[in-house]
């Protein structure tokens, strides 16, 4: 009974990886049309049926049990008759191959699930399953129909065949349906998710993009394509400054952008008059962010450029004529003041005012800029400048009119707003006030955005600690610095005792909210700076502990170990009653002859292993010097 559990659960594992490779081939390939991407995941399950027959468990001379009817029932439950149909063709001609007595009773179940899962497709609206209630009625459905097919078998064989493999067949086949269908919804809905972040990056207005460190465009959007004489945003990534400027405005631009990655200063609002080959020459402000990742390494960065032609001609019209920038301050959407070399308001327009509401009554021609300064602190409008600013401080703030700058004002209620004086020959002071908390906005949501990317890169999705991959970069980090300083390296995996029989006994669901406490205990037990906790894959957890001795990491791991034991989460299949977990530690030290981290992995596998075997439930220590290993209860 043992054996057909696990050739069934094998088959099972085999499934999941073929139905996950097809899930990251599909995202690879998404323009291709719906009939195609149907028939491939109809060759996909085709393939998974081939590849679980391959697997099958022998009952008799010609006669196997397998999960084929699973795999064709989710071909046609979550892709359509289509696919089934492609997926039944290719078991029913795999099973004649293999020939022998359940040939026939094996192609009319083939030919009935067909049936079956394509009326299921066609009742649910022609549209693939993907709510849990339907993904499990449909999961039921398999397993039903695995037990009912075996009374296609002669009468001698059904009573014997349902004593020896009719729970497992229907067990596997319930969980085979169930995995697939949760699987294909979530990738279906992850997929949705990307698509609508790149659609909303992309199709944005102004220039939006992000880069890499080495300069190369990782997203733009289509302002940014159609610019540089691109129809398509994909077709920027993986491009430089160098494939689309002249060399020397190439450099100039990396070099500005190298500044900002080195320094960790933002680039804000950065205007210049560009004249370019073939287009007419305009006025852009551009700025530009750095990003680091959650670790605060930088991995490159996101800017911003802003057409702003317009309102520079505007500046220079008013600077021309006092006349035209009389009527144009009553038509534009900016605040304009002009004040005189004494300091007072020469002229300004009521949207000067509008933009600073809590001190608009000081803001009226002849007022003094010391006045203005004044009524801003008192009435705490800017952010910039708190309510208790002495008076010293408010003269220097008021002598800075006559600079020629450009700032960003924070304002009190939330808004942005951005300032730009300039001082003319004769000593009088134009200032031009701009609403930019939509352009602010725009560029912490882009900055945020290619944070939760980086997130979702870096992070499991379930738990929320750092996935197998961040691990890995961590270790490998790590271990050369421990050979450097000589300090130790400790390296901790987790496992979850007897996890498959607590999904088996309660389901994946729960199994996924088991997997989260005890991820969150984990990283409770996890506190220091430095140390990295992950989970390493499927419900084993890693953690690395940098500078940290033998006897240390013992005790962090008997920490963590009770800690989840006194979670108390009922595991009736286990021999403790409730969850817990083995650990296996390890230490890396001068002493220790390996060049190699992945072999500090394999030392605390081996101690996990010997955790395993002692009875589950406690820590056992592999010393890498002496290769001695350790109990540790």
């Amino acid at each position: 009974m043992d054996d057909v559990w696990k050739v069934l659960a094998g088959n099972l594992a085999a499934v999941a990886l073929i139905v996950s490779i097809w899930t990251h081939l599909s995202y690879r390939f998404y323009h291709l049309p719906p009939k195609l991407r149907c028939a491939g995941l109809g060759v996909t399950m085709g393939l998974a049926a081939i590849a679980s027959m391959l697997l099958s468990v022998r009952f008799d001379v010609g006669v196997i049990f397998d999960l084929r009817l699973a795999i064709i029932e989710s071909a046609a439950v979550f892709g359509g008759p289509g696919a089934a149909l492609i997926t039944a063709i290719m078991a029913a001609g795999f099973r004649l191959y293999l020939g022998g007595a359940g040939v026939a009773p094996g192609l009319t179940a083939i030919a009935l699930v067909f049936v079956l899962g394509s009326s299921l497709w066609f009742f649910a609206g022609r549209k693939p399953l993907s709510n849990a209630p339907s993904i499990l009625s449909a999961a039921v459905l398999a397993g039903c129909l695995s037990i009912t097919v075996l009374a296609l078998l002669p009468q001698a064989d059904f009573q014997r065949a349902v004593d020896q493999v009719g729970l497992p067949i229907v067990v596997l086949n319930f969980a085979t349906t169930a995995a697939i269908g949760f699987f294909l919804a979530y990738f279906r809905r992850f997929t949705l998710e990307r698509d609508i972040l790149y659609a909303a990056l992309t199709q944005a207005p102004d220039y939006h993009y992000v880069k890499d460190l080495k300069h190369r465009f990782v997203v733009a959007n289509l302002n940014v394509a159609r610019h540089n004489g691109r129809m398509r945003s994909s077709e920027m990534v993986g491009l430089t400054d160098y494939d689309l400027a002249p060399k020397e405005r190439a450099e100039q631009l990396m070099a500005a952008e190298a500044d900002v990655m080195r320094t960790g200063q933002a680039l804000d609002h950065f205007e210049e008059f560009l004249i370019e080959e073939d287009k007419p020459p305009r006025w852009y402000s551009t700025s530009k962010v750095p990003l680091k990742n959650r670790q605060g390494d930088m991995v490159g960065l996101a800017g911003v450029t802003v057409d702003i032609t317009e309102k520079k001609l505007l500046e220079q019209e008013l600077r021309s004529s006092r006349n035209i920038m009389a009527q144009a301050m009553a038509e534009m959407s900016d605040g304009l003041a002009m004040f005189g070399p004494d300091g007072n308001i020469v002229f300004c327009n009521d949207r000067y005012r509008e933009l600073f509401p809590k001190s608009a009554y000081a803001r009226k021609e002849g007022a003094h800029i010391t006045d203005i300064v004044r009524a801003t602190v008192r009435n705490g409008e800017r952010k910039d400048l708190p309510i208790d600013l002495d008076e010293e401080s408010i003269q220097a703030a008021a002598k800075t009119l006559f600079i020629n700058k450009d700032e960003v004002i924070p304002l009190a209620d939330g808004r942005w707003l951005s300032l730009r004086t300039r001082v003319t020959e004769d000593r009088h002071v134009l200032a031009l006030v701009s609403d930019i908390t939509a352009m602010k906005e725009s560029e912490l949501s882009l900055k945020s955005f290619a944070e939760q990317m980086k997130g979702l890169a870096e992070t499991d999705a379930l738990t929320g600690l750092a996935n197998r991959r961040s691990f890995d970069d961590g270790l490998q980090r790590e271990f050369e610095a421990a050979k450097q300083t000589g300090r130790p390296l400790s390296v901790l995996l987790i496992d979850v005792d007897r996890f498959k029989a607590y999904n088996d006994r309660y389901g994946h669901l729960p199994g996924d909210v088991c997997l989260k406490s005890v991820a969150a205990a984990i990283a409770t037990g996890v506190r220091r700076s430095g140390d990295i906790t992950a989970r390493f894959g499927g419900e084993e957890f890693a953690v690395l502990l940098p500078n940290t001795d033998g006897d240390m990491a013992i005790a962090i791991a008997e920490k963590i170990r009770t800690s989840i034991r006194k979670l108390s989460i009922l595991h009736e299949d286990s021999e403790y009653g409730i969850v817990t977990v083995s650990v296996g530690a390890t230490v890396f030290t001068p002493l220790a002859s390996i060049g190699d981290p992945t072999e500090l992995v394999e030392r605390a596998d081996l101690a996990l292993y010997q955790a395993k075997n002692a009875g589950r439930n406690c820590v056992r220590f592999h010393r890498l010097a002496d290769d001695y290993a350790r109990d540790f209860a």
